[in-house]
């Protein structure tokens, strides 16, 4: 499979790579209409310093059965692969050399919607996990911070139809966050793939 524009980030401790038009304009319109429609859309509760809030967005959890994974609190219990899922899946497999059994769906309905820092570090994923982030919809902010050398910071918009791939060990040094944004901002859908061990 021949892959499109690739930049490589220098950046110690990590390794990120962005394909920037991973599927054509036209293929990433269709994508997101319809993972907009048929996705099954929920909003999870996180627990964050003994307090208990809506998450500043929506999400879906679909994989192979038993490929459960939890985070702040939620627990997801996977929803199974859709055929649409299984084609996109097939494409960013191929990109990333790893067969992924799992994807987090995230939808990003305005500016107010958002990510905090953290990393995918959870002990399900095992070390150095590989994570294929794809973009679909509207182009937010993508952050990333080195988590002890605090001048070491990254920041990319990530566009429709991007594929952002985080492997080594970026999830054990960096963080990284999607933030709030006061300016408009239409609709984003994320697909963070992932191999639940």
């Amino acid at each position: 499979m021949r892959l499109p524009e690739e930049i490589t980030y220098d950046l110690p401790d990590a390794e990120v790579k962005l394909y920037p038009t991973f599927f054509t304009e036209a293929e990433s319109d269709s994508y997101f209409a319809a993972l907009r429609s048929t996705t099954t859309w929920g909003q999870g509760r996180l627990t964050l310093y003994g307090k208990t809030y809506d998450e500043p967005r929506l999400t879906a959890w679909h994989g192979d059965e038993g490929k459960s994974y939890s985070y702040s609190g939620i627990v997801l219990h996977p929803q199974p692969w859709t055929l649409l899922l299984n084609e996109i899946r097939a494409r960013v497999n191929a990109a990333a050399q790893t067969t992924f059994n799992s994807v987090l769906l995230n939808l990003y309905r305005n500016g107010r919607d958002s990510n905090g820092w953290h990393q995918d570090n959870e002990p399900e994923l095992g070390r150095n996990p590989v994570i294929a982030s794809l973009s679909f919809g509207a182009v937010r902010r993508f952050q990333m911070r080195h988590k002890i050398r605090q001048d070491l910071k990254l920041n990319l918009d990530l566009p429709h139809g991007s594929l952002l791939l985080m492997t080594g060990e970026t999830q054990h040094t960096w963080q990284h966050q999607i933030p709030k944004t006061a300016k408009p901002v239409g609709e984003r859908i994320n697909l963070t793939f992932r191999v639940i061990q």
